[in-house]
């Protein structure tokens, strides 16, 4: 039987704030309506939403929750909008519902560029496990956030005098025996396969900051190989793109960890460019160590895609597209 359709009514004291919280054409308003299967009509400083009654109840406090964050001085865009909407409703992929986390200020990562909030609910557990954990590992798909977030709160606790150092190590595997081909210095070489973390580096602290830092060794850039032999204390360490690793690189990896460190692992484990027969050290240490005291696995789905709604389309054709196709082999 369903549910008849309530009807409820907000009021807004600040006028000025409407057209920001609505957005141009009213499509911020729209996404919600959408998001929610409810009707909002808007009059003056009113607003009535009606739908099944829990829809409007979500949609009321999404549109307040919005609201708050203008009266506030923060600055809201689609990407809000669309995050407020999947932070609300449990999301479901490969059957699995994801459970809400209720929101906690805690969560948000401050730098000294922007507040970094939860965009979907696997970020919030993501930042929920980076504060509570000294080793996180974070896989799933492109676009989930999962290197800006650990490049953010890396330098989070920079900036507050946690730790002294960031290093920041991706393996170059997709450079292999073609590095000494390439123009330039070893640095000038391996830049090009690190530029997704110098971009949420300079995305997180201003360019002069990054660049002294850098220059000083506090914060460090540089691929998985010159990991080798440390013991790396007082630091933020982050490794990008994990599932190139092989198993050897990745224990050689893990056991850099030393005192007053945290250690953030994060990968892809559908794009491994690894060759056919090696096995990746992601994957091979996950099995190994997830269920160790102080360590804590968090897993992404296509769900979580926070990029254009097309990329999350697209992750999940090809998740579909290779269900077929092993399915096929199968038979």
């Amino acid at each position: 039987m369903d549910k008849k359709p309530e009807s409820i009514s907000m009021q807004f004291p600040n006028n000025s704030l409407l057209p920001m919280l609505y957005g141009e054409a009213d499509k911020y308003l729209n996404k919600i309506e959408k998001g929610f299967g409810v009707i909002a009509t808007s009059r003056g400083n009113m607003l009535a939403l009606t739908g099944d009654p829990v829809a409007v109840q979500k949609s009321r406090d999404v549109i307040q929750d919005l609201y708050n964050k203008l009266e506030g001085g923060m600055e809201i865009g689609a990407g809000e909008v669309d995050a407020a909407i999947r932070m609300s409703t449990p999301q479901k992929s490969n059957g699995n519902k994801q459970h809400r986390l209720p929101f906690n200020s805690e969560l948000c990562i401050k730098t000294q560029k922007k507040t970094i909030h939860p965009y979907s609910q696997a970020q919030a557990e993501y930042m929920d496990a980076l504060h509570k954990h000294d080793m996180v590992f974070a896989l799933g798909p492109a676009g989930t956030g999962k290197t800006y977030i650990a490049v953010a709160y890396a330098v989070s606790l920079f900036l507050n005098n946690k730790v002294d150092r960031i290093i920041l190590s991706r393996p170059a595997v997709e450079a292999g025996e073609k590095l000494g081909f390439l123009p330039g210095d070893l640095k000038e070489k391996i830049d090009p396969y690190l530029r997704p973390l110098y971009d949420a580096l300079y995305d997180t602290m201003p360019a002069e900051r990054v660049v002294k830092h850098i220059e000083n060794g506090e914060i460090e850039i540089a691929p998985l190989a010159f990991m080798r032999g440390r013991t790396l204390a007082n630091a933020c360490i982050i490794l990008d793109e994990a599932q190139n690793t092989t198993p050897t690189q990745m224990k050689m990896f893990l056991t850099r960890l030393g005192e007053n460190s945290r250690m953030l692992i994060t990968g892809d484990l559908s794009q491994t460019d690894l060759p056919k027969d090696v096995k990746s050290g992601l994957q091979d240490a996950i099995k190994k160590v997830e269920h160790i005291e102080g360590i804590r696995c968090v897993r992404f789905s296509d769900v979580d895609v926070v990029r254009h709604n097309l990329a999350a389309k697209i992750v999940q054709a090809y998740d579909e597209w290779e269900k077929k196709k092993r399915s096929n082999n199968n038979d």
